[in-house]
């Protein structure tokens, strides 16, 4: 990309948590900013930090209409986009039993399929400029699950999948994607974001902890999602652009752990797994 145009990002669930901390990044890098939300009002104070550099738009990511109108309006006012930030989503808590299919389908719809949505909206501009970037806003739970998070980790494990190959589809057309997974930090997941599933008494030893854990987490989590949002940038300005970035302390461990687990299944099950070929 010429370094003599200013960068454009354009992010989703943009009026409150890292969405509004990316936003509030990108505005103070002197970048143009698209932030859209399901909530116009809650994009102004965004917009009047500065009106100059800021598109704010309403759109729903379950709205193909108001998806497509967003990327139009948001071509119209800076030519170009070069940074999607597929940020919208929520969390739900809850055993896969106490949680309703119309809940675990509404849960796949925004945090996968709105998410695809948004980037598919965008890949033609991407080509035709040969350049852009994919981030997707996935989780720690997007490369690990626990007992409550089910629903939650299955839509990151579904998004993770899909990036995974579009970063093979597109990065011979000079266009990255970046799959962030964070631990902790101070957004609104754990509060407005987070849906709680009615109790089965029987879950209450392995989604008990789980749903106090996500209770109290709110307010108390030590990661600083500004800082978040300057190591992304830093991340897509290499040279070596990572598949996955993840970020706090506390998603390196967990993630590192659960991986050498996985390894160490798969050296203990070794010989059981390659004797299935066909004798001869």
């Amino acid at each position: 990309m010429e370094h003599n145009v200013k960068k454009v990002w354009f992010i989703t669930g943009a009026s409150t948590g890292f969405g509004r901390a990316f936003a509030e990044y990108a505005i103070g890098q002197g970048y143009d900013v698209v932030v859209t939300a399901r909530r116009l009002d809650k994009l102004e104070s965004i917009k009047t930090l500065a009106p100059g550099q800021v598109e704010a738009l309403k759109m729903d990511v379950n709205n193909t209409a108001e998806v497509s109108a967003a990327v139009e309006a948001a071509v119209s006012r800076f030519g170009r986009v070069d940074v999607l930030v597929n940020n919208a989503g929520y969390g739900i808590v809850g055993a896969v039993e106490e949680t309703p299919e119309n809940e675990l389908r509404a849960q796949m719809e925004t945090n996968f399929f709105g998410a695809v949505s948004v980037t598919r909206a965008l890949l033609p501009l991407f080509r035709q400029q040969q350049s852009g970037a994919i981030v997707n806003i996935s989780s720690l739970g997007g490369q690990l699950s626990v007992a409550g998070f089910g629903a939650y980790s299955a839509s990151k494990f579904a998004l993770e999948g899909i990036s995974e190959a579009l970063a093979a589809e597109l990065s011979p057309l000079g266009i990255k994607v970046m799959i962030v997974e964070p631990g902790q930090f101070k957004t609104d997941l754990a509060g407005a974001a987070m849906k709680y599933m009615p109790e089965i008494p029987d879950y209450k030893g392995t989604v008990g902890p789980t749903r106090d854990f996500a209770k109290g987490m709110h307010g108390t989590q030590f990661g600083d999602p500004f800082k978040a949002a300057a190591a992304i940038d830093k991340a897509l300005a290499a040279a070596n652009t990572p598949l996955r970035l993840q970020l706090g302390e506390d998603a390196v461990n967990s993630i590192r752990q659960h991986s050498e687990g996985l390894l160490k299944d798969l050296a203990t099950w070794e010989q059981v797994a390659v004797d299935t070929k066909i004798d001869g």
